[in-house]
């Protein structure tokens, strides 16, 4: 009787994990460039009831399941035309542009390509939303050359600029070791991990990636993982009942 409470419990407890990156996937519909992870379950250990480890009976018990991992395909998406020289859409699967933190230089990977003009210490340069430098293919940070300014004095609108070099390119060849850090950025989870630079990637300027989720699918997973957390709820509730039960007749 231990074990049904063991079993549902830990069901219901992985398809709250579930639900979490149903509801992330969501709640980034809209993020240029986002990919949509999946958790990926596992079962766990099975053992013959009435018989040695080695058999194969036909009467078996399981120990449950768990999300083993989340799994991020970096598919391309459908491009959204913006007209604005600094944004990038990549049209490849598994690239991805490489953009450095100006405090730290840790650099990070990401297919968000909505970039902007960025000052640091008189220099403009190309930059992400949170102000990390694009990196062209020699990983150094992409200075913006900007127009003369008019006789009016106005300083030239964002996208009014030229950029000295494209943005650097990178694939994996094991995207699935790519670890998320969040703002739509990923590093390498293993050493032996290294970007490999793309020679003729699929690069459109004026447009952005849009994201990957598929609201419909999205929602399907949140109704199948909701069905199936009310069902170990019920197993965990039936296994109670049963106990309470069992103590009372025996008195």
């Amino acid at each position: 009787m231990e074990m049904s409470f063991y079993v549902g419990s830990i069901g219901a407890d992985n398809c709250l994990n579930k639900l979490d990156v149903v509801s992330n996937n969501l709640a980034n519909v809209n993020n240029t460039g986002y990919k949509p992870k999946t958790a990926v379950f596992s079962e766990l250990i099975n053992y013959n009831l009435n018989d040695d480890i080695e058999a194969v009976t036909e009467l078996q018990a399981g120990a449950g399941m768990r999300v083993q991992r989340t799994y991020t395909p970096f598919e391309a998406s459908a491009f959204q035309e913006t007209r604005n020289k600094l944004n990038y859409a990549l049209g490849d699967r598994n690239t991805f542009f490489m953009v450095q933190d100006v405090a730290t230089g840790e650099i990070t990977y990401t297919r968000d390509g909505d970039f902007h003009r960025g000052e640091i210490d008189g220099v403009f340069y190309l930059t992400t939303q949170n102000g990390k430098l694009v990196l062209d293919e020699n990983e150094q940070p992409i200075e913006l050359i900007m127009p003369q300014i008019g006789e009016d004095g106005e300083a030239a609108a964002e996208g009014d600029e030229r950029v000295q070099a494209q943005p650097g390119i990178v694939t994996f060849n094991l995207p699935s070791r790519l670890l998320s850090i969040g703002d739509n950025e990923y590093v390498p989870s293993d050493e032996g991990v290294e970007p490999i630079p793309v020679e003729n990637p699929y690069l459109e300027t004026g447009y952005l990636e849009g994201s990957g989720v598929n609201v419909a699918d999205e929602y399907v997973k949140m109704i199948e993982t909701q069905r199936a957390f009310s069902y170990a709820l019920k197993m965990v509730e039936t296994s109670d009942e049963t106990v309470q039960t069992v103590n009372s007749l025996r008195g």
